[in-house]
């Protein structure tokens, strides 16, 4: 069961992504990353009030609210990357960079100790994230900084997924609230700067509230399997979501896969089987 919830976590995540992507280029990232937490709130808020908790700690909202200012982080830098047009080096630095940390944290500091077939598919899962995200060694021009925008969006997943897991199952979906209402707060001074920047469509401001409200549910659905599995799986599992993306192109845009596209995509298909047996 923690199998399919941490893949069912990197579904929804990687659907958000492919979304959050396309709108980033037409809206400043600072609005899509403000508005995003705020409707991730409104829905882990309401998820809460009606998924029962039966011992709610401040130690376990605490955690949430760690997890929270990850997830501010990540989606500040990982928009910012998107919006000056290199997803193909933003999102494989950020995917890979923030499993390999996770995973360290998980074994040396939580006690995390993955079955050899684990580790395989751990070690599977790094390079085909880099190959399924488009990840190459070019350079666009203008694009110095995006490198350093994927690494430290990748710090911030380290710290939401690491943050999370540390809740506990009594506290229910109440961390998730907490860390979207730490996100909001964390993004705020950030929005003021560039509050001209908000005056969207109501289109637009729906498109954003919405994806933060799938960036939640992604969040939740891993929060279920981090509760059920070891950190380190839960982790690589529910970070397979660049896949969701590439494959989404393919159905929706018509693009062509390229051979190193090809590759990481069954390798990850492989890691998925490795991971689940593990």
């Amino acid at each position: 069961m923690g199998a399919l919830l941490a893949l069912a976590s990197a579904v929804v995540y990687g659907v958000v992504d492919f979304a959050g992507g396309v709108l980033s280029r037409r809206v400043h990232f600072a609005v899509v990353s403000f508005l995003g937490q705020v409707g991730g709130l409104v829905l882990a808020v309401g998820i809460a009030l009606l998924v029962p908790a039966a011992q709610m700690r401040s130690a376990d909202l605490l955690w949430g609210a760690v997890s929270g200012v990850g997830s501010g982080v990540a989606m500040h830098f990982l928009n910012r990357g998107l919006s000056r047009g290199s997803m193909s080096v933003v999102v494989p630095v950020s995917a890979v960079t923030g499993v390999a940390l996770s995973v360290v944290c998980g074994v040396l500091f939580l006690g995390d100790r993955p079955t050899l077939v684990a580790w395989l598919g751990i070690c599977v899962t790094v390079p085909a994230l880099w190959l399924v995200s488009g990840g190459t060694g070019a350079r666009a021009e203008g694009t110095a900084r995006v490198p350093v925008d994927g690494l430290l969006a990748s710090l911030g997943v380290a710290v939401q997924y690491i943050g999370l897991a540390q809740a506990g199952a009594a506290s229910g979906v109440w961390p998730v609230a907490a860390g979207r209402l730490a996100a909001v707060l964390l993004l705020l001074p950030n929005a003021r700067r560039h509050a001209p920047r908000f005056r969207q469509p109501p289109e637009a401001w729906g498109k954003a509230l919405a994806i933060g409200a799938g960036a939640a549910l992604g969040l939740i659905l891993y929060l279920w399997a981090a509760q059920r599995q070891i950190l380190a799986l839960a982790v690589v599992l529910a970070s397979l979501y660049p896949a969701v993306p590439t494959l989404l192109g393919v159905t929706l845009l018509g693009e062509r896969v390229s051979r190193g596209q090809a590759v990481g995509l069954a390798s990850a298909a492989a890691a998925i089987v490795l991971l689940t047996l593990g």
